[in-house]
């Protein structure tokens, strides 16, 4: 079976800063051996990089539009499949 590397870029928008927002996004993508980065933004949303097979991808946007972490309120979930095609480990930046 051929598996292909796929990366999204998603933004999340809600009650996700100063939460643990990052330190469990970081968790949840290692428990799916997923790849990428997961970062805060000035106007108070985060950022994430996911990068993985197709059938990890979908339960971690699952996560996230769920809410992610209990600690969590999200409000609004967009994500694009990124031009970017891997990356080493998954980081908080």
């Amino acid at each position: 079976m051929n598996t292909q590397t796929l990366c999204y870029e998603v933004t999340i928008t809600g009650t996700v800063q100063g939460v643990g927002f990052r330190y469990a996004t970081l968790q949840q993508a290692r428990t799916l051996k997923l790849t990428g980065w997961v970062r805060n933004c000035d106007d108070g949303s985060v950022e994430v990089l996911i990068c993985g097979e197709a059938s990890a991808i979908q339960p971690m946007l699952g996560w996230l539009a769920d809410g992610g972490p209990a600690t969590a309120t999200v409000e609004q979930m967009s994500f694009a499949l990124s031009q970017q095609t891997s990356v080493e480990a998954f980081t908080i930046r």
